[in-house]
């Protein structure tokens, strides 16, 4: 997932697309809703207005959920399937449910040779490559320490927004955010007892995976903010993509299973379809409804549930200094998307005369 202010929020591990690039669109379209309601005012108006709070409430929490147990569904796809098939598996169930969702709103697919060329690497970057290196990463590390990795991807932003966008000046705020947050990432490791217990490559690669969805934004952003296409076509387009890539490489570097266990496939299903699919179309209708400034604080619940997920179901380790530094890791993103608040004119004082 990212933010229309260009650096990414932590992925979740999700279906990230080129859709929350038009943020501040959505934002103008939620004023104006707003804007409508109060210039025509009804006896419902209160009511509907509590009754859309709860509803975007309820939504953001599902988002939340379903985020935050990705992680847990590719611990458990892993124990039947290999990395690559559950990740093949789950941009392939997640574009199904996009394109039905695109043919029953009768939306078209992009038709630009260049559109599709930019979103075959947008693909890579935000679905193929990360996707696949979270399912490596599980193989030998735990599904909590995923998701603190995966909650990296704002500070891998804000480092690179520093260099490939102009527009993203560092401030003094931003970069404490980023030295808090890699000191977070330090705390989970366990860097004073020499990283004993944790499986570096793992980790690494996990690291990585957030560290692509950060050069994959930046990549859409250069791009593809400005192409006149749907979130949803868009989107639908990039999972297509992604799906392709991984068909060509998954049987070169796999077998085929033997058997298809139900837990595990199960598991594969609910990543794709939940937390891919369905959890896109969650963002997008909150990103249009509250703006991503609000939409984006789901970031700082992911690796919360991601980690009681892996404790409580998966039964996972868990020492004092995995959520400490989850925390620690979480405040320095926070700090990294922040903006300067813009500056106030001076209103003149009663009864002084301006020059």
């Amino acid at each position: 997932m990212s933010t229309a202010t260009g650096a990414p929020t932590a992925s979740a591990d999700t279906t990230t697309s080129p859709a929350t690039t038009a943020g501040p669109t959505a934002d103008g379209e939620a004023a104006t809703t707003a804007a409508t309601s109060l210039r025509t005012p009804t006896a419902t108006t209160a009511p509907t207005a509590r009754g859309r709070a709860r509803g975007w409430q309820l939504r953001f929490a599902v988002l939340s959920l379903v985020w935050g147990f990705s992680f847990l569904f590719i611990k458990v796809g892993t124990q039947g399937f290999a990395p690559l098939q559950v990740t093949l598996g789950r941009v392939a169930f997640g574009a199904l449910v996009l394109l039905a969702v695109l043919v029953i709103k009768r939306e078209r697919l992009p038709r630009s040779a260049r559109t599709w060329a930019h979103l075959t690497v947008a693909a890579f970057f935000l679905n193929a490559l990360p996707f696949s290196l979270f399912a490596y990463a599980e193989l030998t590390i735990p599904s909590t320490l995923a998701g603190i990795c995966n909650a990296t991807s704002p500070l891998w932003g804000m480092a690179l927004s520093v260099v490939a966008l102009s527009e993203d000046r560092p401030t003094r705020r931003r970069v404490a955010g980023l030295g808090l947050g890699f000191l977070g990432v330090l705390t989970v490791l366990g860097a004073w007892q020499g990283f004993a217990g944790t499986d570096l490559t793992g980790t690494v690669m996990a690291l990585g995976a957030s560290l692509c969805y950060a050069i994959g934004w930046i990549y859409v952003r250069r791009t593809l903010a400005g192409v006149q296409h749907s979130h949803l076509s868009m989107s639908s387009a990039q999972l297509l993509l992604a799906t392709a890539q991984l068909a060509v490489v998954t049987p070169l570097f796999t077998t085929a299973p033997t058997g298809y266990p139900i837990i595990p496939l199960l598991a594969v299903f609910a990543l794709g379809a939940l937390g891919t699919g369905l959890a896109f179309l969650i963002q997008y209708g909150l990103v249009a409804e509250i703006g991503p400034t609000t939409a984006q604080m789901v970031t700082y619940f992911i690796p919360v549930i991601a980690t009681a997920a892996g404790v409580a179901l998966l039964h996972e380790q868990l020492s004092w200094n995995t959520p400490v530094g989850a925390l620690i890791v979480l405040a320095g993103a926070a700090l990294t998307q922040s903006r300067p608040r813009p500056n106030r004119p001076t209103l003149p004082r009663a009864g002084r005369l301006e020059p």
